[in-house]
C-alpha cells in the first residue's frame, strides 16, 4: 500500500464529521508552542532565541467541526526555520494560514513571545553585562488588512518624590540637633558630618519598577525597532536597572536616581513624551508599575496615545502585554 492510499484510509474526523453543537467561532489553535527563532540586531547581527508561537484562524463555517492545526504548525516550523522574524515574515506566515484554510477562515493570528537580549555597558567602568528584555510580537490578518504589534517590558528604578522630600526634613531635624539652631559652623565639621551615619540619618524608598509597552507599528518598516524603542524609553526614564557593577556604577546609578525622583504618573508620562516622537508607533497603550517598598501593593500609571476610539490591541487584550 502507497504512503497516500494509507493516509487516504485514514479518519479525519475534524474534517468530515459534523459538530456536536453548529456555530462560528472567533479563533482556533494553538499557543505556547515551543520553536526556535532568529532575530536581526541593530548592527547586522543575528541571533537565535527561544520564542512560545501562538497561532489562530477563525472557524466561520459552523457546519465544520474544527481546523486543520497541524497545517498551522508546519508552516511556522518552516518558515521560522528558514528566516529572520521580520514584519514581512509574518504577514506571509497569515496569508499562508488563511491559504491553508480557504474554505474555514477568514481572519489568522500569530503571537510571539520571547526574550531580546542586550549587551550593556556600565554607567563608569570598563565593564558590560546582558540584560534581558521580554519581547511580543502579534500580527493580524483579515483579507488584505495587516495589523502590527511590539510589546515589550523595560525594568527600571523609581524614587519616591514624597519620601525624598520627608528624608531632607530629617536630615535637617539631625542637624540642627548636632550643630545647634544657629550660628557659625566649621565648613570640615560639616563635611565630616555628612560622610557620617547621622547625615543621612533617613533615606527615600527607592524600588524596582517596570515599564509595560504595547505599541502598534506601521506594518510597511520591514525590520522591527527593538533597541530603538527599549533606547527611547530608557533615555526618558533615566534610571534602567545595570547588570555589572562596581562602585562607581553603583554610585553613579544613586546620583541618577536622586536626580530623577518619580512618581508611577511622572514614569508614565515620561514614556508617553518619548513614544510620542516615533514615527514608527502609530497608537500606543503604556503602564508604569512601581513595585513599592513601602506597601505590600503595587503604584501603577497608564497612558495611551490618544487616538479616537481608544487603544484596541490586535489579540483582545488591553489590560496585559504578554499571555500566560
Amino acid at each position: 500500500m502507497t504512503e497516500h492510499k494509507r493516509l487516504a484510509g485514514m479518519p479525519d474526523i475534524a474534517s468530515h464529521a459534523d459538530p456536536q453543537v453548529a456555530g462560528q467561532l472567533d479563533w482556533v489553535g494553538m499557543n505556547e508552542i515551543e520553536l526556535p527563532i532568529m532575530i536581526d540586531g541593530c548592527d547586522g547581527s543575528r541571533s537565535q532565541t527561544t520564542a512560545r508561537v501562538s497561532a489562530f484562524v477563525d472557524l466561520e463555517r459552523p457546519d465544520k467541526r474544527g481546523i486543520h492545526m497541524s497545517r498551522l504548525y508546519l508552516l511556522l516550523d518552516q518558515a521560522l526555520a528558514e528566516h529572520t522574524v521580520t514584519p514581512a515574515l509574518l504577514r506571509h506566515l497569515l496569508r499562508d494560514f488563511l491559504a491553508s484554510h480557504e474554505d474555514l477562515s477568514s481572519h489568522a493570528l500569530l503571537r510571539l513571545d520571547f526574550d531580546y537580549m542586550v549587551r550593556r555597558k556600565s554607567l563608569k567602568s570598563d565593564n558590560s553585562g546582558w540584560k534581558r528584555y521580554p519581547i511580543s510580537l502579534i500580527a493580524g490578518l483579515t483579507g488584505k488588512d495587516f495589523s502590527l504589534e511590539m510589546a515589550l517590558q523595560i525594568t527600571y528604578s523609581s524614587t519616591c518624590p514624597c519620601s525624598a522630600a520627608l528624608a531632607r526634613q530629617l536630615i535637617q531635624d539631625q542637624f540642627r540637633k548636632d550643630f545647634g539652631p544657629s550660628g557659625e559652623v566649621e565648613a570640615q565639621a560639616v563635611l565630616e558630618w555628612l560622610g557620617s551615619e547621622q547625615g543621612i540619618v533617613a533615606t527615600p524608598h527607592s524600588q524596582r519598577s517596570a515599564a509595560d509597552l504595547r505599541l502598534q507599528l506601521a506594518p510597511s518598516f520591514e525590520a522591527f525597532p527593538f533597541e530603538q524603542m527599549i533606547d527611547a524609553v530608557e533615555d526618558a526614564l533615566k534610571t534602567p536597572v545595570q547588570a555589572a557593577v562596581k562602585r562607581e556604577d553603583e554610585q553613579a546609578f544613586a546620583l541618577l536616581n536622586g536626580q530623577n525622583l518619580m512618581f508611577c504618573e511622572d514614569a508614565a508620562r515620561r514614556v508617553q513624551t518619548a513614544l510620542m516622537a516615533q514615527d514608527r508607533v502609530i497608537d500606543f497603550w503604556a503602564r508604569c508599575r512601581h513595585f513599592e517598598s513601602l506597601h505590600p501593593h503595587n503604584a501603577v500609571a497608564i497612558v495611551t496615545k490618544g487616538v479616537e476610539g481608544g487603544y484596541k490591541p490586535i489579540d483582545g487584550q488591553p489590560s496585559g502585554w504578554r499571555q500566560g
